[in-house]
């Protein structure tokens, strides 16, 4: 059951659960969504069935978002970093620095895939 971003799944038991979860990974493998968005709630089992819910976390949270922007701001590049709601906003005069700022939070250690959009000249 899809319940705005978080699909409960349920099955007989706890086995079939993970069946189903591998599965729900590949798909979404193939639709080329990385499967580190996904947050995995423990399962629920009763007499009858199992269930268990994953979460798809969208958007960079607060406190990750703060950590980015420390980060940036600590290289000294010459950008402006904002947060806008649930993403950061870096602009800069020069495509180069933008480039090195991309690949600055590449290496940084995050739990989150990043994605950079709407890059321009």
């Amino acid at each position: 059951e899809l319940e705005g971003s978080a699909v409960t799944m349920k099955a007989p038991d706890k086995f079939q659960l993970s069946q189903m979860y591998d599965i729900l990974t590949a798909k979404l493998a193939a639709r080329k969504v990385n499967v580190k968005c996904l947050e995995r709630e423990e399962p629920q089992e009763n007499v009858a069935d199992a269930h268990q819910v994953v979460k798809v976390r969208q958007g960079i949270e607060s406190d990750l978002a703060r950590r980015l922007v420390k980060t940036v701001k600590d290289a000294k590049a010459k950008v402006q970093v904002a947060i806008q709601g649930d993403q950061l906003r870096v602009t800069g005069k020069k495509r180069d620095i933008l480039q090195d700022v991309i690949s600055l939070l590449k290496e940084e250690k995050v739990d989150m895939p990043l994605q950079f959009i709407n890059f321009r000249d």
